[in-house]
């Protein structure tokens, strides 16, 4: 007796992926380009301390607001798009059929075929089957709000840990190294990991994330020196 073919994919993760994969970066780069800004102006410790825990609430709340408007715009898109398609499956349902039979058509499969499988896709599950098939829309890509805004947060969080946890154990000369290298070997791990789950090219990832942080990093420190210096 043949064994049931269990499958997992990639694009399974890409809900939250994409959020925890932004959130951590962002946490990370722009909490470590604060900090390296305020030090390179010269100021305190303690100023420093409170400026990256300050990025981080703030930096949080923002991208779990953010997250969340923007992913909650694209539910109500979806929503709208699947009012007006049972709508016009309950005023046409002969139009939409051969509407649905044409989609499978132009994918190759042949005029016969289309038909009979759209006929029994829409008597199991005619929006289920429009939805996915003419909109695009799947249980894979659905918009979910709460979950973006959550991860998100978290992510982002997580991530603005690290350039907090160098400043705590690193002597008040040489805070901008550490902060700069702890930064730079977590945005690695993070490209690195980011990559692997997403099935992505590993090297390539690395380098692109390491790049933007780097000169994210390097042009507030640049400012942050040129304004300790004026001060």
């Amino acid at each position: 007796m043949a064994r049931p073919h269990s499958e997992r994919h990639l694009i399974e993760r890409i809900g939250w992926l994409r959020a925890a994969v932004l959130g951590a970066n962002d946490g990370l780069v722009s909490t470590a380009s604060l900090i390296v800004g305020v030090a390179a102006a010269e100021a305190s410790k303690g100023s420093v301390v409170v400026s990256g825990v300050a990025g981080l609430v703030a930096g949080a709340m923002s991208m779990a607001a953010g997250e969340y408007v923007s992913v909650s715009s694209q539910s109500d898109t979806e929503k709208a798009d699947l009012a007006r398609e049972a709508a016009e499956l309950a005023a046409a349902p002969e139009a939409e059929l051969d509407e649905l039979a044409g989609i499978y058509v132009a994918r190759g499969v042949q005029p016969g075929t289309a038909r009979a499988v759209a006929e029994q896709l829409m008597a199991h599950d005619s929006l289920g089957a429009h939805a996915r098939d003419e909109l695009g829309i799947s249980g894979f890509t659905t918009a979910r709000p709460i979950q973006a805004a959550l991860t998100s947060a978290a992510t982002f969080a997580a991530g603005a840990v690290l350039p907090l946890a160098a400043v705590a154990i690193a002597p008040t000369d040489g805070l901008l190294i550490w902060v700069s290298a702890s930064a730079v070997v977590g945005l690695a791990v993070l490209g690195g990991m980011g990559a692997r789950a997403g099935g992505a090219d590993i090297p390539r990832s690395v380098v692109r994330v390491v790049f933007w942080g780097v000169l994210a990093m390097a042009v507030t420190a640049g400012i942050g020196r040129l304004f300790g210096t004026v001060v």
